[in-house]
């Protein structure tokens, strides 16, 4: 799967421009604040419709405008192209097409284009919060089949009605028997697609394992062990048994304090964990490691590599770690962006440069 040109109007400080992009590899050059991240932003929005950098739909749009769009030519493996149009809108639903014909539910679209970023913000896979690492899991499940994306959202939906109840229980000083029995109910269908999920996230990080530890060291140049630990204590027990043991607990608080959406991801390097322990290189390092291994993960198991993009990467690391990562980028088609000139190693075969929104030089 290529995108072969992407289209531009009113998205961030895009005001209308075009880029046709290489099937090997696509450099985009300009100083900071120009525009480079905002277009690896609008290619990953068509794969996740949400934007890695964590901003609302309404401040995707340009300043002063009512909508923004997005169109992508893609070029699929079997031959197909599908003309990809995201319509964003400051007030109501945005809408998209695939081929002038409206999705009836914009969720549909995920699958159709899928794309790896690699991000100076991917550090807070491993600094963050359990919450960073849980959307890494997760996200690259969906990038493995979108049915997970409405499993994910389901999940949502039962964690907001049962906190509900839990709410009403804790000002009320107590569980009535009508909240107890319906709250019965909302475990027994929390517990059916939690299973799902919590055997999903654990087959994925056994399978993604081995894969981040040889990312790991091709980046480092050191054998270095790494590992990865998706272990929660509710698996084990079984879920309903673990809610019926917190159901004091919650109540008390009003909130759900056993699940999947409170599930933890364990990285650690030498044996120590990664976020307490490890350098700011040596995160650096795994948060990179972790995205190419989700990248080949998928590029495996779908039989067509994700549009792999690497925004101003570069310029977060040491020399010899960036021409590490240059040299085992896999095949496929890639866009990295930066400020300066590249080195040698990333052999890209277009350059476009851009200054304030607008494509200056295009070879």
């Amino acid at each position: 799967m290529i995108v072969s040109r992407l289209e531009l109007t009113d998205f961030r400080n895009y005001a209308s421009a075009s880029f046709d992009l290489t099937a090997g590899t696509t450099a985009v050059i300009g100083d900071n604040g120009q525009g480079k991240t905002n277009l690896a932003e609008a290619l990953a929005y068509l794969a996740t419709l949400s934007s890695f950098r964590g901003a609302p739909g309404d401040a995707l749009v340009r300043v002063g405008a009512d909508q923004a769009i997005i169109r992508a030519t893609v070029a699929h493996d079997d031959g197909r192209s599908s003309l990809i149009e995201a319509e964003l809108v400051t007030i109501g639903r945005n809408r998209v097409q695939v081929n002038r014909q409206k999705l009836q539910r914009v969720r549909d679209l995920l699958g159709t284009v899928r794309v790896t970023v690699f991000s100076p913000d991917d550090l807070i896979v491993v600094k963050g919060g359990p919450g960073d690492r849980r959307r890494f899991m997760d996200d690259t499940l969906v990038a493995l089949a979108t049915k997970y994306d409405a499993i994910r959202l389901e999940i949502d939906r039962i964690v907001r009605q049962r906190n509900t109840l839990l709410k009403q229980a804790q000002k009320a000083r107590g569980l009535s028997d009508d909240v107890a029995i319906t709250l019965d109910v909302w475990d027994a269908k929390f517990t059916e697609i939690a299973d799902q999920f919590g055997y999903a996230r654990a087959t994925l990080v056994a399978r993604i394992t081995p894969m981040v530890q040889e990312a790991y060291e091709q980046l480092a140049g050191v054998a270095t062990p790494v590992a990865l630990r998706y272990e929660p204590e509710w698996r084990r027990v079984g879920l309903l048994a673990a809610l019926g043991a917190a159901r004091d607990l919650d109540v008390r608080r009003g909130v759900s304090t056993v699940g999947p959406h409170r599930d933890e991801l364990d990285l650690s390097i030498n044996g120590l964990p990664s976020r307490t322990h490890a350098s700011q290189g040596e995160q650096r390092t795994l948060a990179l490691a972790l995205r190419l291994a989700g990248h080949r993960l998928v590029t495996e198991r779908t039989g067509s590599a994700p549009v792999l993009v690497l925004d101003d990467v570069l310029s977060e690391l040491d020399d010899g770690r960036g021409t590490a990562l240059l040299g085992h980028l896999p095949p496929g088609q890639i866009v990295i962006t930066t400020a300066s000139e590249l080195p040698a190693a990333a052999r890209a075969d277009r350059v476009i440069r851009i200054r304030a929104g607008e494509v200056v030089d295009d070879t």
